[in-house]
């Protein structure tokens, strides 16, 4: 495809306006290199990390190109042929996607020391002592980034098996993440009582496994494929009725365990199952149908919602999330302009190209201010960062937080729901 409809919706194409760094350009590099006319090169490797990854090129595209599987099968070209290689990249990818993001009880291992580091009050003492003057620019840029660690994890607020409230009408399993689980465990469990005030048992089993989008986005489909192995046997599809996720980028790479897992005989069923019963948890509530929360002590507010890239261009789950805001008595939903443009998170991109992840989420944030919202909603952990810091450097007052945790208060103060539904199963179930 050469027709170039995809160009006005890639955000790295809008700030440079160089063809190379357009979805188009980069299938031409892709293509060349396939036809062997032309050599894969530094260059090339570079312009595969330069593309976010966000997907916009796919719901822009009419011929439906799969960029996504091009895209992952590109960057495991250049993992194989070390095209980026160099003594720091490989040690940081060996202590963080290949040992780290490999055992579930290590990240929160870690995670406890950073909490540990952040509650005793050391690391504000070091902020406050001028010693970060000390370190290059690009670490103390890192260390402004650290995100807060949650006080308790997924496994310390949710029991392995949640009760419904009143009468069952589903069993699902509840998929904890990793980020999720470290940082915003809060929103597993609203998500883990959203599902049980609408008649599901939910099944949330402790030490759960990565997902392993971050493993696939980074090149290395075999660990991402083992990571699914692991998944498949921990939550062994054929036993509920959905397998929920709860993150935009997580739920997109998971939905796609099928085609990871097609040539392994032993998984490749079960694989295919599993991509049948994932929903991500605002796609479920619409086919299932959710209870509207009682108007009884709901606080008027203002909420405007910035779509995760993934959620929207990967999962295509667009109206969902909106029509469960617009259900939470009090809540004003305004929309957002450019909702669906990304804020520059991607996964790893806001760390390893911070210059156009800024510049992403400096047009984010004018966007977010010019609709007089005090709350922006969004559906992944790595956008909620994002837009966190970004709130942090504007001195915004605005309160970043994912559409469960809106509904699951409003449960809680209501203290019930009404006896209707705010849609009737099937009510858009996707798009």
């Amino acid at each position: 495809m050469h027709c170039g409809l995809c160009l006005p919706t890639c955000p790295t194409y809008d700030a440079t306006k160089v063809e190379r760094h357009s979805p188009r350009g980069r299938i031409a590099l892709m293509r060349a290199i396939a036809d062997d006319r032309l050599e894969p090169t530094r260059a090339f490797a570079e312009e595969m990390y330069f593309c976010l990854g966000c997907l916009a090129c796919m719901t822009a595209c009419p011929a439906g190109v799969n960029y996504a599987e091009l895209f992952e099968q590109a960057r495991a070209e250049v993992e194989e042929r070390r095209l980026l290689d160099g003594p720091v990249r490989r040690l940081v990818r060996a202590v963080t996607i290949r040992w780290l993001f490999m055992a579930p009880g290590r990240l929160q291992w870690l995670a406890r020391l950073l909490r540990l580091y952040q509650s005793t009050g050391l690391q504000a003492w070091i902020r406050q002592s001028g010693l970060l003057g000390l370190l290059p620019a690009r670490w103390r840029e890192l260390e402004a980034m650290t995100p807060r660690v949650a006080p308790a994890f997924s496994d310390e607020l949710i029991p392995p098996v949640m009760a419904p409230r009143g009468r069952r009408r589903y069993r699902v399993a509840l998929l904890t993440g990793c980020a999720q689980d470290v940082l915003f465990s809060e929103v597993n469990r609203d998500t883990a009582e959203v599902l049980a005030w609408n008649g599901c048992e939910v099944h949330t089993p402790p030490h759960q496994h990565c997902c392993g989008s971050l493993h696939a986005h980074n090149g290395e489909l075999e660990l991402a494929a083992e990571l699914a192995r692991r998944n498949l046997d921990q939550f062994p599809p054929e036993r509920y009725d959905a397998i929920i996720s709860n993150a935009g980028g997580c739920g997109s790479h998971l939905k796609h365990y099928g085609r990871l897992l097609a040539g392994d005989r032993r998984y490749a069923e079960r694989a295919r199952l599993w991509d049948r019963k994932l929903k991500d948890v605002h796609e479920w509530l619409a086919m299932i149908g959710w209870r509207r929360p009682r108007a009884d002590g709901q606080p008027s507010v203002v909420v405007t919602y910035h779509e995760s890239c993934h959620l929207s261009h990967g999962q295509k789950v667009v109206e969902a999330p909106r029509a469960i805001l617009r259900s939470i008595p009090g809540v004003t939903l305004v929309e957002l302009p450019e909702a669906n443009w990304c804020c520059g998170s991607a996964g790893i991109y806001n760390l390893i190209q911070p210059e156009m992840a800024d510049r992403l989420l400096e047009r984010k944030m004018a966007h977010i201010r010019s609709t007089g919202a005090t709350v922006v909603a969004n559906a992944n952990p790595g956008c909620l960062l994002q837009l966190q810091n970004g709130v942090r450097r504007s001195g915004l007052r605005l309160r970043v937080v994912h559409p469960m945790t809106l509904l699951a208060e409003a449960y809680r103060r209501a203290g019930a729901c009404e006896e209707g539904w705010a849609a009737e199963p099937g009510v858009h179930a996707r798009g």
